[in-house]
């Protein structure tokens, strides 16, 4: 009895869980299919027409395409330095973590995660500026040395799961340490890859803080941030601004909906010490 009562509880906790999550999806879909006139009489009813012009007209306001390219750009860029960049550093300090100089290194990195952005903020703006680095290379840069703190802490921990024996082993066919980590480690470390390029591609690809206070000029915006065209001193055109949404929302969500087992099964493994 007692264990059908925690099965209704948990079926209903799912249950509602799931209209906080398909609720806001379903409003986004109907209020971009709609005209002004029926989301005003209608908010929560489906559309009558669908009208697809909305994407159209979405599309020529905010330059889609070449925001489309600038997110792909700084989001493959900055994923792919950060994988090869971040993985190196979590070995280094993975295997050699009984010396103190590494294990503080490690502590370092990891209370990275506990410093709020705003306070980084203006200090960040105005080096940048000062640098030349107020551009797209400046803001993949930055999303490298950002993901540091959290994506070292996933990645150590996975690293330590690997049986030294294996590099032991390379080292005795004569592989140098550069050899073992790029033959060896960095093949072993795929499930963690997949975890920690899904997450930073999920993040950098919504970022919106960041992009708004680099990037100067009008023609590196991201899609996050063309998306302030919609909004006027009086009004703001939902239709239009909930398409545009949909838009930049859908590349994430279809590459979470396939890859979201690997990020689950790499957090995990990540645990293991």
């Amino acid at each position: 009895m007692k264990l059908n009562k925690i099965n209704w509880v948990i079926t209903f906790l799912i249950f509602t869980g799931s209209l906080f999550i398909l609720f806001p999806l379903y409003l986004t879909i109907i209020t971009a299919l709609k005209t002004p006139q029926e989301l005003a009489n209608f908010p929560l009813a489906p559309p009558r027409i669908l009208h697809f012009e909305n994407f159209i007209k979405a599309i020529k306001m905010t330059d889609f395409f070449i925001a489309i390219r600038n997110s792909l750009l700084i989001t493959i860029s900055s994923v792919s330095m950060t994988i090869l960049t971040n993985s190196m550093v979590a070995y280094a300090i993975a295997r050699n973590m009984h010396k103190k100089f590494y294990k503080a290194l490690y502590f370092y990195f990891i209370s990275a995660m506990f410093i709020p952005f705003p306070i980084i903020m203006l200090p960040i703006v105005k080096e940048t500026s000062a640098m030349g680095l107020d551009n797209q290379l400046g803001i993949i840069l930055l999303y490298i040395v950002y993901g540091l703190a959290f994506n070292i802490f996933v990645y150590v921990g996975y690293v330590k799961s690997i049986p030294r024996s294996l590099e032991e082993a390379a080292i005795i066919d004569g592989a140098s340490t550069w050899a073992v980590f790029w033959k060896v480690i960095f093949p072993l470390l795929t499930p963690m890859h997949a975890t920690v390029g899904i997450l930073s591609s999920l993040w950098i690809w919504n970022d919106f803080m960041l992009p708004l206070i680099i990037l100067s000029r009008h023609s590196m915006m991201t899609l996050p941030l063309v998306q302030f065209v919609f909004q006027s001193k009086f009004s703001t055109n939902y239709n239009l601004a909930f398409a545009s949404y949909l838009m930049a929302l859908a590349p994430m969500i279809i590459i979470f909906l396939f890859a979201q087992r690997w990020i689950i099964s790499g957090v995990t493994r990540g645990a293991v010490k």
